[in-house]
C-alpha cells in the first residue's frame, strides 16, 4: 500500500546564525512548502522572493543557495496490519537529513537517487512528526574540495564535488540558482511478505522471435524470508514465471514473443509497444506488482574502419539511421516543474523540426518516467549521458559509491524503454583532460577516467548488455587517438562558435556531430518579460546578465561581422542575431548532411533552454520557436535539396531520408535579384531511399557575371523538395534591394493570415508575429521570394488585434532590412 506524503509541509530557514545574509522577512518565516517542490520555487509562491528569472534577481537570491533549510510535515498513520513500512523519497536535493518523530533515519547526498527508509519500529498511530532538513549543497561541495583536492572544473562553483544537478551552480546558458528541496515524490510504502525492489526487463528479438529476459530482485520481511515465492511476467498475451526458493532474493523470468512487431525510430516505422507485468505472489496471494512497456528492436553502433576513419553510425534493426538530433537540457532550473504536459509539448516541438534523437545532457538530470515513454511514444531515439560533465570527477569515497548507487538506479529504470540507444559515460571531460590543461593541475589525482572506463562500463555489461556504451562525447574510440578526431568516432565543433565564423563548419566532415551550435536571443517576448532594462539594449545590464557565455555579446557581434553591417539600433541587433543563428543551424546542418553517409549524424546544442537568455537553443526558455527553429526544420527535412562547394566547384546534392526512391528533375538556374533568367540547366537525379546524390553544377551556372546582384536557384518537382538557394557572396556584399512587399491581413478562425507578395527579390523573410501578441505563432519562417512571388503566413493566436500590426517592419522581417539603409527607401 502507497501513501503520498505530498500534503501539509511547511518551509523555513533551519538555522539563521550563519554568515549569510537572510532577509528579515524569510528568517521569520514558516510557509507552506509543495512537494514536489523546492524552496525557490515555495519562497516565490509565498510572495517573499522575486522571479528568479527576472532582471538580475538570481544573484540578489544567492543567499538562498548558501542557506540550511527545514522542511516538516504531520503525517497521520492508521496501521494497516502491515509487516514493514518504508518511507521512500524519490528525489532528495541534495545533502538531506530525514527525521521521523525525533529519530534520524538517515542522511543523503545524491539528488540523482531514491532512498528508503524502514520506519516500521518508529511510525506510530496517529500523528507522526516528518522532518528533512537541507544543508547547502554549494558549501558541502566546497568541505569536500577541501577535504579531497580542488579538481578542475567550468565555471565557479566546484559541483564536481556533489551529485547534484551540475548546471544549478550556473552554466553558459544558465544561472547560478543552488536549489534544495523535496523534488520528486515521496510516500509511504506498507507492505509484508516480500516486495518488487528493482524489476529490469531487457527486450532483445533475433530469427523473427522476441524475448524479454525480466531480472527481478526482491526484498523480503523476517517473516517471509522462509516462504516460497512466484515470480509471473507477461508481455503483451505471453507469461513465464519463474520459483523463488526460501531465502532467494533474485531470478530471472524469460518471456518468449514470437514474431514481434518491430519499434523503429520516427520517419522509418511504426513505434509499437508492449505492456510489461510483473506479480509477486506467496501462496497464491499477490504481495506486490510492477506495470511498464518494452518494445523490440536491435541497436548497434557500428564503428568498423573504413577508408576514412572510424564510423560512427546507428543501426537500428538492421537498417543505418542518420541521426537528426538535438541536444537536450534540463527544461527549467527547478524540474519538478516540468510535467507531463511541458514534456510532451517540447518533444513535439522536437519532432515537428525533423528530429529524430534527443541527447539527454551529462550536466542535468536522468529525466522522469514521462520524458522516456513520450519518447517511446514518438520514436525519439534517446542518447543518455551519465551525469559527468566539463569537469574532473573524483574517483574516491564517499563520491564513488553514490556514482555507482545512481548509475545502478538509472540503468534498472531506463533499460524497459526501446527509444533509449545508447550510454556514454561522460561530456567533455576526456577531451578535457586532453585540451584544457588538466594533467598540469591534478598532478596524480583522479579526475573520473576510471569511471568511464570501469565502473559505467561493467555496470552496462553487468545491467544492460542489450545497448552499446560510450566512455565520454567526444571520443575518437581509441585512447591512441586525439578524443576529438573528426575522422574518427563523434566529434564536438566548438571552435566555430568561438573563433570562427559559421561559414567554417565546411572545413568539417566528420564521421557523426555530437554538438555544434551558434547562438542567438530569444524571441521578442520572452526577452522583455525577463528583462525591463530602458533603454534595452545588447549591453544594457539585464540584458547581459541574459547572457552567460564567455564574451557572448563579442562573439556574436564579431558573428554578425562578416555577414551583415553593425545594426542600427537595438531592434536591428536583435534580428540581425536571430537570422544569423538560423544562417548557421541551416550551413552547418545542410552541410553535415550532405556528405551522408561518411557523416552519420548531427546533434544540434541545443533543442531548449532552462530560463529566459541569449543562447544556442532553438526553442527559448518560455518554449517560443526561435527562427533557428524554422531552419532546423528545413534542414532536417526528409529530402533536402542544398547547394554545397565542393573541391571542384559547387555542386547539387540530394538527400532522401526516406524509404522511398526519389527521381526527379532539377531546374538549375542563374538569376539576377531582378528575377531575369541569365543561364539554365536541368539535372536528372535518381536517389535510392536512404541515401545522397551529388551533382556537379555547370560551369556556366556557377560563375557569375556580377556576384553582388546574382543568386543561384535550384527547384524540384517531386513531393517533398524544396527550394535551395546558393547566394554568390555574403549579405554585406551583395546590392539587395530595398523590400517592396504587397502585405495584405486579415483574421481568420484561428487568428490570422498575412499575405506577401514580393516586387522585388526579399530575403529570409519572417513574421515575428509573438511582437504583436505574446502567445501568437507562425508557421513558417526565412521565406526567401523571387520578384512576383507570394507567400501566406499562418498566425495562430486568441488575441483580437488590428491586423495590419502583423506588417509593421519590426514584426515582418527580412536580410534585406539590415543591409538597405533607410535613406534608400522607397519615397
Amino acid at each position: 500500500m502507497k501513501t503520498h506524503l505530498h500534503q501539509g509541509w511547511t518551509l523555513r530557514v533551519a538555522d539563521t546564525s550563519t554568515a549569510v545574509e537572510i532577509p528579515a522577512p524569510v528568517a521569520d518565516a514558516v510557509v507552506p512548502a509543495s512537494v514536489p517542490g523546492c524552496v525557490h520555487t515555495d519562497l516565490l509562491a509565498a510572495g517573499l522572493i522575486p522571479d528568479p528569472y527576472l532582471d538580475d534577481n538570481e544573484a540578489a537570491l544567492a543567499w538562498i543557495g548558501r542557506t540550511d533549510w527545514h522542511y516538516q510535515t504531520t503525517v497521520d498513520w492508521r496501521p494497516g496490519g502491515h509487516e514493514r513500512v518504508d518511507l521512500v523519497c524519490a528525489g532528495l536535493d541534495t545533502v538531506a537529513r530525514v527525521d521521523l518523530n525525533g529519530v534520524e533515519l538517515g542522511r543523503t547526498r545524491n539528488m540523482h537517487r531514491s532512498y528508503r527508509f524502514d520506519v516500521t519500529d518508529v511510525l506510530r498511530a496517529g500523528g507522526n512528526d516528518l522532518a528533512v532538513r537541507f544543508t547547502s549543497a554549494l558549501t558541502h561541495a566546497e568541505q569536500l574540495r577541501d577535504q579531497l583536492g580542488a579538481r578542475p572544473h567550468t565555471n565557479r562553483f566546484p559541483f564536481n564535488f556533489v551529485r547534484k544537478m551540475a548546471c544549478n551552480f550556473g552554466w553558459d546558458w544558465g544561472p547560478e540558482l543552488v536549489t534544495a528541496g523535496i523534488w520528486r515524490p515521496i510516500w509511504l510504502h506498507a507492505w509484508s511478505t516480500a516486495r518488487l525492489a528493482e524489476v529490469r526487463p531487457l527486450a532483445t528479438v533475433s530469427d523473427g522471435r522476441g524475448r524479454v529476459a525480466v531480472h527481478v530482485t526482491v526484498e523480503r520481511t523476517a517473516a517471509g524470508a522462509d516462504r516460497p515465492l512466484l515470480v509471473r511476467a507477461t508481455v503483451g498475451e505471453h507469461t513465464a514465471s519463474a520459483e523463488l526458493a526460501p531465502g532467494a532474493d533474485t531470478a530471472v523470468v524469460e518471456v518468449s514473443v514470437p514474431d514481434p512487431a518491430l519499434w523503429w525510430p520516427t520517419g522509418y516505422g511504426d513505434q509499437p509497444l508492449y505492456p510489461v507485468r510483473v506479480d509477486l505472489t506467496a501462496e497464491g496471494s499477490t504481495v506486490d506488482s510492477w506495470d511498464g512497456q518494452t518494445g523490440f528492436r536491435t541497436v548497434v553502433l557500428d564503428t568498423t574502419p573504413d577508408e576514412h576513419g572510424t564510423p560512427f553510425r546507428f543501426v537500428i534493426n538492421g537498417r543505418p539511421v542518420f541521426v537528426r538530433g538535438v541536444n537536450w537540457i534540463p527544461d527549467d532550473c527547478f524540474p519538478h516543474r516540468v510535467d507531463h504536459d511541458r514534456y510532451a509539448s517540447r518533444l513535439a516541438q522536437a519532432k515537428d523540426a525533423g528530429a529524430n534523437l534527443l541527447r539527454v545532457w551529462g550536466g542535468g538530470i536522468y529525466e522522469s518516467e514521462d520524458f522516456y515513454r513520450l519518447c517511446d511514444q514518438l520514436g525519439l531515439l534517446t542518447w543518455q549521458d551519465f551525469l559527468f560533465a566539463c569537469a574532473a570527477y573524483p574517483e574516491e569515497e564517499p563520491l564513488r559509491g553514490e556514482v555507482v548507487a545512481e548509475a545502478r538506479e538509472a540503468v534498472t529504470r531506463l533499460a524497459p524503454h526501446p527509444s533509449l540507444v545508447l550510454w556514454n559515460g561522460s561530456n567533455e571531460n576526456i577531451w578535457g583532460w586532453h585540451d584544457w590543461g588538466w594533467p598540469e593541475r591534478l598532478g596524480e589525482a583522479s579526475w573520473g577516467l576510471g569511471y568511464y572506463l570501469d565502473v559505467l562500463p561493467g555496470l552496462v555489461a553487468e545491467l544492460d548488455p542489450t545497448r552499446p556504451y560510450l566512455p565520454s562525447s567526444p571520443w575518437s574510440l581509441s585512447a591512441d587517438i586525439h578524443p576529438n578526431d573528426p575522422d574518427h568516432g563523434c566529434v564536438h565543433v566548438w571552435d566555430v562558435w568561438n573563433e570562427r565564423d559559421y561559414t567554417a563548419y565546411r572545413d568539417y566532415v566528420p564521421r557523426f556531430v555530437a554538438e555544434f551550435g551558434f547562438q542567438g536571443p530569444p524571441t521578442w517576448s520572452t526577452l522583455t518579460r525577463a528583462v525591463s532594462d530602458k533603454p534595452l539594449t545588447p549591453d544594457s545590464p539585464g540584458l547581459l546578465v541574459h547572457q552567460k557565455a564567455a564574451d557572448g555579446m563579442g562573439k556574436l557581434a564579431r558573428g554578425l561581422a562578416g555577414h551583415f553591417p553593425e545594426p542600427a539600433g537595438t531592434d536591428d541587433w536583435f534580428w540581425a542575431t536571430q537570422l544569423n543563428q538560423a544562417r548557421a543551424v541551416s550551413l552547418g546542418i545542410t552541410h553535415f548532411r550532405s556528405w551522408q553517409p561518411r557523416c552519420a549524424g548531427t546533434i544540434w546544442w541545443q533543442l531548449n533552454d532552462c530560463w529566459p537568455v541569449v543562447s544556442w537553443a532553438v526553442v527559448d526558455g518560455d518554449a517560443r520557436r526561435k527562427p533557428a527553429w524554422y531552419a532546423l526544420r528545413r534542414g532536417y527535412a526528409d529530402r533536402l535539396v542544398t547547394i554545397q562547394p565542393r573541391a571542384a566547384g559547387l555542386a547539387v546534392v540530394v538527400v532522401n531520408d526516406t524509404d522511398q526512391p526519389l527521381t526527379d528533375t532539377l531546374q538549375l538556374t542563374r538569376r539576377s535579384f531582378t528575377g531575369a533568367v541569365l543561364a539554365a540547366a536541368e539535372v536528372a537525379v535518381s536517389v535510392p531511399a536512404r541515401a545522397s546524390h551529388t551533382a556537379p553544377v555547370p560551369p556556366h551556372l556557377a560563375t557569375p557575371g556580377t556576384a553582388s546582384t546574382e543568386l543561384l536557384v535550384a527547384d524540384g518537382t517531386a513531393e517533398g523538395v524544396d527550394r535551395a538557394l546558393w547566394f554568390f557572396a555574403p549579405d554585406t556584399d551583395l546590392a539587395l534591394p530595398v523590400p517592396d512587399l504587397a502585405v495584405s491581413a486579415v483574421a481568420a478562425p484561428d487568428g490570422y493570415r498575412v499575405h506577401v507578395t514580393a516586387g522585388a527579390l526579399v530575403r529570409d523573410l519572417a513574421l515575428l508575429a509573438d511582437r504583436v501578441s505574446a502567445n501568437a505563432t507562425v508557421d513558417d519562417m526565412l521565406v526567401t521570394l523571387l520578384p512576383g512571388e507570394s507567400v501566406t503566413f499562418a498566425v495562430r493566436t486568441t488575441a483580437r488585434v488590428d491586423p495590419a500590426e502583423f506588417t509593421a517592419p519590426e514584426v515582418l522581417r527580412n536580410a534585406n532590412q539590415l543591409v538597405t539603409r533607410p535613406a534608400a527607401a522607397r519615397g
